[in-house]
């Protein structure tokens, strides 16, 4: 009878558990294909960086194009929505920023006009936020079996976080198919990586880059000393107050550039609103210009993660 209550027991602890883990905050997802899926498909547009040709995926291309695509990324929605989770809809976030032309607050050069190139990545990233992108890749083989390639990547840093290979048995199933049965009884550690590297988020916050630098015209440094204290020493402990546990590195440190790197940021605001790196920006931009510093400060940003401070004007 003792041991009949055990079991019970075990098993009760065991759903508490269970349950406990599925209404666990989720982080926000989105599918893609993998850039080297959309290489071998030629599913890739070329640009030019400041001199420098780069070819990155052409995402609206592929889901036009490609038959599989769609199919594909909506069969791996389903599977993780029956794992709790809630992933964007890329096609159709793709979609929405083309309906609402996004590029039209893109930063423009006075004298020519020009535009700063944002990938179609950028543009989503920007739009949705999302904590995590997995990228898929997908081989059919010569016998019909295929091998499907998931990788988790960190939006803001990224940093893989999660890879796994799963290969499907020989059939004449459809790609969407195989890919449910290859992944059906291997797919929670997959996901598990992804829970916990989203439970260091909330705990430890989320890791972004600051860099502020100064224009050559401007008059001071950051070494120049404001009541008895240099104004690297301010920011620093602006730093130190504001950031998750103190969490940060300054690995670049001068009279015209500081370089703060794995600073770790509230994964949400005040409002629990995601935070990124240009919000947690604009608090020491707002810093530099009271008292007793009065600056002008320009913010940029580059992605999710990384935002660009120039001291001096806007």
């Amino acid at each position: 009878m003792k041991k009949t209550h055990l079991i019970l027991f075990s098993l009760f602890i065991i759903g508490i558990s269970q349950n406990a883990f599925s209404q666990a905050k989720k982080p926000t997802l989105m599918v893609l294909p993998s850039d080297n899926w959309c290489e071998q498909r030629y599913f890739m547009t070329e640009f030019d960086n400041q001199g420098t040709k780069q070819r990155v995926p052409d995402y609206k291309l592929a889901f036009q194009q490609d038959n599989e695509l769609g199919q594909v990324i909506t069969k791996l929605n389903s599977l993780l929505i029956r794992k709790g989770f809630n992933p964007k809809v890329a096609e159709q976030e793709l979609k929405s920023i083309e309906a609402k032309t996004a590029e039209g607050n893109m930063t423009k050069s006075v004298a020519s006009g020009a535009q700063i190139y944002q990938s179609q990545l950028d543009k989503i990233r920007n739009r949705v936020k999302m904590d995590i992108i997995i990228q898929i890749w997908w081989k059919v083989n010569n016998d019909k079996s295929v091998s499907f390639t998931l990788e988790a990547f960190d939006a803001y840093t990224n940093k893989s976080i999660a890879a796994e290979t799963f290969n499907a048995l020989p059939s004449e199933d459809i790609i969407p198919i195989k890919l449910e049965n290859a992944i059906s009884n291997s797919f929670d550690p997959f996901l598990n990586d992804l829970q916990n590297h989203f439970e260091d988020l909330l705990l430890n916050g989320r890791e972004i880059l600051i860099t502020l630098k100064r224009w050559d015209n401007w008059e001071n440094n950051f070494e120049t000393e404001i009541n008895g204290e240099e104004l690297t020493d301010y920011i620093n402990k602006w730093m130190n107050e504001n950031t998750v546990n103190n969490k940060f590195s300054r690995i670049e440190a001068t009279e015209n550039l500081i370089i703060f790197e794995q600073v770790r940021i509230p994964i949400y605001d005040k409002n629990n609103y995601p935070m990124d790196a240009r919000e947690f920006a604009k608090g020491l931009q707002k810093y530099l210009k009271k008292e007793p510093f009065k600056y002008e400060v320009k913010l940029m940003q580059r992605g999710l993660g990384e935002a660009i401070l120039i001291l001096g004007e806007k």
